[in-house]
């Protein structure tokens, strides 16, 4: 189950952007960009693809930690614990550099 407070607030600032998507998997919740995972929550945890540059940039950050779900990690996403997303604009912080990157990928080809 994923944290229905914190898929709230990712719904509010994902409103109008027309490349995004939501989905939900693995009990999860996210938004596809141009089909590309962008952002989601995995439990209570905010999840952002950035790329490897965007991971060395928030790898010292308090809360934050690599991807990692199944005891092995996934390079260029993050976890952000609850306490690094308390206020809206540390979200909007992560929300953006993971548009940033998936806005820079080729869009995938619809099945």
């Amino acid at each position: 189950m994923y944290d229905p407070g914190l898929a709230a607030r990712l719904d509010e600032i994902m409103s109008g952007i027309l490349e995004m998507e939501v989905t939900r998997m693995f009990g999860g919740y996210g938004f596809l960009m141009n089909g590309h995972m962008c952002v989601g929550i995995w439990n209570d945890m905010l999840v952002i693809r950035v790329g490897t540059g965007g991971w060395e940039a928030i790898a010292g950050d308090a809360h934050v930690r690599p991807m990692d779900l199944t005891g092995r990690v996934m390079r260029g996403w993050a976890m952000i614990a609850p306490d690094g997303v308390t206020e809206d604009a540390e979200l909007q912080r992560y929300v953006d550099m993971a548009i940033t990157f998936c806005a820079a990928l080729p869009p995938k080809a619809k099945s």
